[in-house]
């Protein structure tokens, strides 16, 4: 895994992937089903096995849940991460007109179980 990072990024900076395969699910939604939980992370775990510089950032909403987008760059290259994040976000809010915080629901804290 490490050597095909290694290779891929001989010939570009970063690398971009969606964060999880599936839509954000609802808190407290797969609570009993664990497995479909570790599947969430699924986009994630070959970044963190060949121990690149990784960051997820919001880019969106599916039903009113959010949508991350996974930025990847070498080891130690955690500028990269940081100047994509930057255009991505002025980027967005310039199309969007606003940040993506301005279309959040509002969360009952009573609604919230653990």
């Amino acid at each position: 895994i490490q050597a095909d990072f290694t290779k891929a990024f001989e010939t570009v900076d970063v690398l971009i992937s969606p964060t999880t395969p599936t839509v954000a699910f609802r808190i407290g939604e797969r609570m009993s089903d664990p497995m479909s939980m570790y599947l969430a992370d699924l986009c994630t775990i070959p970044s963190n096995m060949a121990g690149n510089a990784s960051a997820s950032f919001p880019c969106g909403l599916s039903d009113g849940l959010p949508v991350g987008l996974q930025v990847m760059a070498p080891p130690m290259a955690d500028e990269r991460l940081y100047r994509v994040g930057g255009v991505l976000e002025r980027a967005l809010e310039s199309a969007w007109g606003h940040t993506l915080l301005n279309e959040l629901p509002t969360i009952d804290p009573q609604a919230v179980t653990a």
